[in-house]
Parts: structure tokens; C-alpha cells; sequence
């Protein structure tokens, strides 16, 4: 099945836990070198790159700071080569991560290792290391979706795509386990409250559209609170997971999907419940209204 491209994103549309609102707080200072500024995600930082690119914004990234998460294809080169630049210096840096954790010194080295101006990690990420650790998630949602599309998901139950997306995007990140337990060092500080349910967000929309959703009623606002429980716990189950090819941790998402399922069926029966449900608004509408606010 051709993988399907999703449509804008709600940040934080759906109140729920793991999908907060977008916070604006401060990105975190280097440990060394602090650095002043920007929120990671300040809907300024693209778009001031991309004019130092000589480009603009698609109609997609307006007012958002990044296209939906780098799911869909932007227009104009200027858009492709920073998400490049981007993905270089992320690359380069992610064996520093490893061990130094992610600072500002890191995004230096991954620039230089990149063959890169050292100012071109500053340039790339003016929100600093938080802004990097987005686009590392934004990375492996891209490479998910990637890996993915050849997949035939048309044949296969919904459970099963589901469960598909969640192993492969593990699979992405299988040579950078000690990245990610930085990363969840870093979104654990008090600044970057904001960043974690957005990304998670991000990741489980993501994975309900290569999966085929088309939901706009309450059922979009449970599917993504019920996947995020799933992505969140199997991800931690992962990171200390020593069975040979991560057999334990298939057999406990295989589990958790197993949970959501009957949890879902539950769920569905209170659909017409007083019509409480039926009076959420619908997500796409809430998304247009929000990047209007934001811009």
C-alpha cells in the first residue's frame, strides 16, 4: 500500500495524556556555553532559516516552524536543503551524543564532522540542543514512514500495521539506544516540558495515517491517547531489553496492542453516551483555527 502523506498537524489538539499543548519554553542552556534565545520550536525558526536560504515558506510549514513534522514533501529547494543540512549534522553528531550528551559542543563537532562550517549547526538550530533532539524524532518518524512504504499495509489488519510502525521505528533507532536515553534525560528538565508530548504526538499521528486512519470524530482523539501509551511504554521496555533481537520486546508490544484493542471495543460503547462524544470538535478544524493563532 502506497503510504498516505498526512495532512497538517494538530499540535496538541487532542487534550489528553502524551498530547499536551506546545510549550514555549526556553531551550536548554549548554551545559558549558549557555545559549540564549529561542524556543525550539518558535514558529520563527524555520522561517528565518529558510530566508537565509534565499527561499520560503510552503503553505504546509506557515506559522508551524517545521512541515507537519517533515512528513510531507515541502515546496522549493531552500525547504529540501535545510531538512538535509539538518539530517547531516544530526547524523555526524549522534556518535558524540553517545557520550557527551547533547550540548552545544556536539552540534559544533557534527557540523565540522559533516564537512560543515561550525556556524552551521547554529544556523540549522538556532533553538540549540532541544531543537535538535525534534528533529532527531522528526528524523525517525521520516525514516519510519520511509521503511514503511513499500510495506503492503492494504493486506494486513489494522492491529497489524500498527504494530508494524511501532517495531520499525524502534528498528530506526536500534544503532542509537544511548541517544535516545539522552534524549529522555534532556525532555525530562523543566524547560523542555513542552517538547516530549508534541514529538509524541507527532510520532503517533504519524503512524495512525501510514496505517490508514481517516478518522475526523472522536475516535482521531483516542486512537493517538491510546497509541502514545503503547509507543511510550514500549519504547522504555526497549531501551533495557538484552533478549536476542529484541524478541522480549515484540512479545511485550504485541501485548500492549493486545490491551489497546480491548480498551478501544470498551471505549466504543460509550459512543453515543448523551452524544458527549459526538460534540468533539473535529481535529482538522481545531488545526486550521490553531495556525491562524499562531502566525
Amino acid at each position: 500500500m502506497a503510504r498516505k502523506t498526512p495532512t497538517d498537524p494538530v499540535p496538541g489538539a487532542p487534550t489528553t495524556a502524551g498530547q499536551m499543548a506546545h510549550s514555549s519554553s526556553p531551550a536548554e542552556a549548554d551545559p558549558v556555553r549557555p545559549i540564549g534565545g529561542q524556543s525550539p520550536i518558535d514558529p520563527l525558526t524555520t522561517a528565518e532559516a529558510v530566508e537565509k536560504l534565499g527561499g520560503t515558506e510552503s503553505a504546509a510549514t506557515a506559522g508551524t516552524g517545521a512541515p507537519r513534522g517533515g512528513y510531507a514533501h515541502t515546496d522549493g529547494d531552500a525547504m529540501d536543503e535545510l531538512t538535509a543540512r539538518r539530517d547531516a549534522i544530526l547524523l555526524a553528531m549522534l556518535p558524540d551524543v553517545a557520550f557527551d550528551g547533547w550540548t552545544r559542543a556536539a552540534m559544533l563537532r557534527g557540523a565540522e564532522m559533516a564537512g560543515m562550517e561550525r556556524e552551521a549547526a547554529l544556523a540549522s538550530f538556532p533553538g540549540g540542543p532541544a531543537e535538535v533532539v525534534d528533529h532527531f524524532s522528526n528524523w525517525a518518524d521520516r525514516e519510519m514512514l520511509s521503511r514503511l512504504d513499500p510495506q503492503d499495509l492494504a493486506a494486513m489488519k489494522v492491529r497489524d500495521r500498527i504494530t508494524l510502525a511501532v517495531r520499525t521505528r524502534l528498528e530506526v533507532l536500534a544503532p542509537y539506544k544511548e541517544a535516545v536515553r539522552r534524549t529522555i534525560a534532556l525532555l525530562a528538565l523543566p524547560q523542555n516540558a513542552g517538547i516530549g508530548p508534541r514529538i509524541l504526538y507527532r510520532t503517533v499521528d504519524a503512524m495512525w495515517f501510514a496505517a490508514g486512519d481517516t478518522s475526523t470524530d472522536y475516535n482521531f482523539y483516542t486512537k493517538r491517547m491510546l497509541l502514545a501509551g503503547v509507543q511510550t511504554s514500549t519504547l522504555l521496555y526497549w531501551l533495557e531489553d538484552r533478549s536476542v533481537g529484541n524478541a522480549d520486546s515484540w512479545a511485550f508490544l504485541d501485548r500492549r496492542i493486545a490491551d489497546v484493542m480491548r480498551v478501544g471495543k470498551n471505549i466504543a460503547q460509550f459512543q453515543g453516551l448523551g452524544g458527549l462524544l459526538n460534540h468533539l470538535p473535529n481535529p482538522f478544524r481545531f488545526s486550521r483555527h490553531l495556525r491562524r493563532t499562531m502566525r
